[in-house]
């Protein structure tokens, strides 16, 4: 490895559960995590999300925002790189579909998060999520505003 692999993740929303898989190849092969991948050459970070939820999970979304850039570094016993992605993670919400383990996940399905409390997960990842709670709560709390202060406005 010479430089640092671009991946996606994304939180995906469906009321107030979370899209996750069970990972099914390395790094972190088997942990529950947020559905995501390698970024391909052409695509925006936001189109590769999409395709890798859909990809994964068979779910189409909609994304929200960013909700932060990880260093994903893995090295052996002996301090020797494994794995080191750049990991660009965003958040979204559920159109359509039903979660079914696609490529790359052993499983997938919503969670509430009580039962991702409960999981466990890398610390990066129970964080990640976190963040994209707030985050959408504080654009339904800006959408909101906005349309209060549309209606107040006087037509026309």
């Amino acid at each position: 490895m010479k430089k640092p692999e671009i991946g996606i993740g994304a939180v995906v929303f469906r009321g107030d559960d979370v899209l996750m898989i069970r990972r099914g190849k390395p790094p972190r092969k088997g942990d529950w995590a947020i559905p995501g991948g390698r970024q391909e050459l052409g695509e925006t970070v936001a189109e590769g999300a999409r395709r890798e939820v859909e990809e994964e999970t068979g779910v189409r979304c909609r994304i929200g925002g960013l909700i932060d850039v990880v260093d994903g570094i893995n090295r052996d016993a002996s301090g020797q790189l494994l794995y080191h992605y750049t990991l660009v993670d965003l958040w979204g919400e559920w159109l359509s579909g039903e979660a079914v383990a696609g490529s790359d996940a052993m499983a997938a399905c919503f969670m509430g998060a009580a039962e991702i409390a409960r999981l466990d997960l890398w610390p990066e990842t129970r964080r990640i999520i976190e963040m994209a709670r707030r985050l959408r709560a504080e654009a339904g709390q800006a959408d909101r505003a906005a349309e209060r202060e549309a209606a107040r406005k006087p037509t026309p």
